[in-house]
C-alpha cells in the first residue's frame, strides 16, 4: 500500500461528451478542493441514506441496495464509458476488490438502519474510518483528533445496551468496510483515469448483489415508484459520493480523510430531522460540536503542515 501522503497525477478523462467537456467537469469539481469534495459527499451519501430508508418497506433492505448499485453502475457506465483494454491484472484485481467492497459496506450497512436508527447505525459505522486514521497516521496530532472525534461519536451514540445487537455488529462491520473502501478506492484512483475504476467496480458490486435483491423482493424491485425513489437513492448516495471521494483521496491525505468521514454521524443527524423527523438532544448537539472540532482540525494540521512544506529553506 502507498503511503497516505503519496498522491497521483490527474489524467485526463475519456467520456461520452468529448474531451473538452469532460476535462472541464473535473476542474469545476476541482474547484471545491478536497475538503469541499469530501463534504459534499457526505451531504448526498447521508440524505439517499435517509430517503433510502423510507424506500425499505416498498422494497426491503436488499432490494434498495440492489438498485441503488445497478442504477449507479448504469449511469457511471453510460457517462464514463471506461476502456477495459490496457490495465494490468493488479489493476483488475483492485477494481474488483473494491466493487467487493463497496457491496458489502452497503449490503450490511442497509441491514443494520434497518435495526437500529439511521443516526446511531453511522455513529456506529464511522468507527471503522476513524480507527484506520489511528493505524496509519504518521503524526501524533491526529491521534489526538481521532480521539476527539471518537469520543463525539460515542456521545451522539447515546449508548448502545438497548440497541438491537445483530443491528449493531452490522453497523460495526459496515465501518470495517467503510475503512477498506478508503483504502481501495485511493488506489483505484490512482491505477484508473477519473471515475472510470468507479464505474467498473459499481459494476461488480452490481452483479454480486443482484441475486440476493432479486431473492428478498422479486417484482417488487420493478414497481415505477420503487424504480424512481431507487434511482434517486443511487445518484445520492453512490454517484455523487463516490465519485467525489476518489477524486478527493487523490489529493488528501488517508488520514485526514478518515477523521473527516467522523462527520457523518452529524450529517446523518440533519438527514434524519428533515426527512425522518428525528429530533436532536442537547447531548446529540453537543457530539456534533465534538466531531466538526475534530474535523476542523485535522484540515488545519493537514494545511499548515502543507504551508510549512511550501515555504523554502533560508
Amino acid at each position: 500500500m502507498s503511503t497516505p501522503e503519496t498522491t497521483a497525477p490527474t489524467r485526463q478523462p475519456v467520456t461520452s461528451t468529448g474531451a473538452a467537456a469532460t476535462a472541464s467537469a473535473p476542474a469545476r469539481w476541482g474547484a471545491l478542493g478536497p475538503v469541499g469534495l469530501v463534504l459534499a459527499g457526505g451531504v448526498s451519501v447521508q440524505f439517499g441514506g435517509a430517503l433510502a430508508v423510507t424506500l425499505m418497506p416498498r422494497a426491503g433492505a436488499l432490494g434498495v441496495v440492489a438498485l441503488r448499485l445497478l442504477v449507479a453502475a448504469v449511469v457511471l457506465l453510460v457517462v464514463c464509458r471506461p476502456k477495459v483494454r490496457g490495465y494490468s491484472r493488479a489493476d483488475w484485481g483492485t477494481v474488483v476488490v473494491f466493487g467487493v467492497t463497496m457491496a458489502a459496506m452497503n449490503g450490511l450497512f442497509y441491514q443494520s438502519v434497518d435495526r437500529i436508527p439511521l443516526g446511531t447505525a453511522v455513529t456506529l459505522e464511522v468507527l471503522g474510518p476513524l480507527a484506520l486514521s489511528v493505524l496509519v497516521s504518521r503524526r501524533a496530532v491526529n491521534l489526538v483528533w481521532a480521539g476527539l472525534a471518537l469520543a463525539g461519536v460515542f456521545l451522539l451514540g447515546g449508548g448502545v445496551g438497548d440497541l438491537d445487537p445483530l443491528g449493531a455488529a452490522f453497523a460495526l462491520t459496515a465501518g470495517v468496510m467503510w475503512a477498506a473502501y478508503i483504502v481501495f478506492s485511493g488506489r483505484t484512483g490512482r491505477r484508473f483515469p477519473q471515475a472510470d475504476g468507479l464505474a467498473l467496480a459499481m459494476a461488480v458490486g452490481a452483479v454480486l448483489f443482484l441475486p440476493l435483491g432479486i431473492v428478498e423482493s422479486g417484482t417488487k424491485l420493478l414497481d415505477p415508484v420503487t424504480l424512481g425513489l431507487g434511482a434517486a437513492v443511487a445518484v445520492l448516495s453512490s454517484v455523487l459520493p463516490y465519485t467525489l471521494e476518489l477524486l478527493a483521496l487523490r489529493r488528501l491525505p488517508a488520514p485526514t480523510f478518515a477523521i473527516m468521514m467522523s462527520l457523518e454521524p452529524a450529517i446523518a443527524a440533519a438527514a434524519g430531522f428533515l426527512i425522518l423527523d428525528q429530533t436532536l438532544s442537547t447531548t446529540e448537539a453537543a457530539a456534533i460540536a465534538l466531531v466538526i472540532a475534530a474535523s476542523m482540525g485535522a484540515v488545519r494540521t493537514q494545511v499548515g503542515r502543507r504551508a510549512r512544506a511550501a515555504v523554502p529553506e533560508a
